[in-house]
């Protein structure tokens, strides 16, 4: 009996939030950017509490800029005027081996990334240092005619061996997995690019990409997490990260 009555107060609710507009979308929000017991056992963190921006900051400095906002769960970059200050964030905290996950949209025709290993000291940027998986809306921006510049790419090194990304203004779940130098990313639940950093073959593929002249890309084996700010309208979620 007590099976049936859990099975009712299901199918009420499914109709509820079918009856009433907006109000899965409401506790889609209010489920986000939360870890199960599970992942706590496990040792998963969230880098995001759905409310503030702790955690992280501006390339070498100690603010966020103000086109970062915390909206209906979301950590967004509102670039709707682009004279506002956004700039690329990054974690307070460096990593080294690490399964990091998120969820992130983008604007239609937008662009954006998600770099690791991100140096500061010496450095003017987080590409100066940090490999990216881009982050694109593959249907209208100019970069999706590059192959290796493509939603779930090592950005200009390594294509995805398969397209998995959903279009622009929907939720892709993205993973980056990194141990000991030999690295992962999934896209949408499928394993999309798979290297090795710091061996020849490394460098080999950083020589032929637009990284050449910078000596230290792709050489730490620790760093920040970087989101990053190409003047397009992008929004993340579901932040967590566990060390390995």
């Amino acid at each position: 009996m007590k099976y049936l009555s859990i099975f009712f107060v299901a199918i009420g609710f499914i109709a509820l939030t079918a009856w009433m507009p907006g109000t899965a979308d409401v506790v889609e929000a209010e489920m986000a950017n939360t870890l199960t017991l599970a992942e706590e056992d496990a040792g998963w963190e969230t880098l995001f509490d759905g409310q503030t921006t702790n955690g992280w900051r501006n390339f070498k400095e100690e603010g966020v800029g103000p086109a970062w906002k915390v909206q209906d769960g979301t950590l967004m970059l509102d670039k709707s005027d682009k004279s506002v200050k956004g700039g690329d964030l990054v974690t307070e905290t460096e990593y080294e081996n690490f399964d990091f996950r998120l969820e992130w949209k983008i604007s239609d025709c937008g662009n954006s990334g998600i770099m690791f290993n991100v140096t500061e000291e010496g450095y003017e940027k987080p590409y100066h240092t940090g490999p990216e998986m881009q982050v694109l809306d593959n249907k209208c921006h100019p970069d999706a005619k590059i192959i290796t510049h493509r939603a779930g790419d090592l950005y200009d090194m390594i294509k995805c061996k398969k397209e998995t990304v959903k279009p622009a203004g929907e939720w892709n779940s993205v993973r980056i997995r990194i141990k000991n130098g030999k690295t992962s990313f999934w896209q949408n639940g499928v394993k999309v690019v798979k290297f090795e950093m710091f061996t020849p073959e490394w460098n080999a593929m950083i020589a032929g990409s637009k990284f050449k002249n910078w000596k230290s890309f792709g050489q730490s084996r620790k760093g920040r997490l970087c989101l990053q700010d190409h003047s397009d309208t992008v929004w993340f979620r579901n932040i967590k990260i566990k060390q390995l």
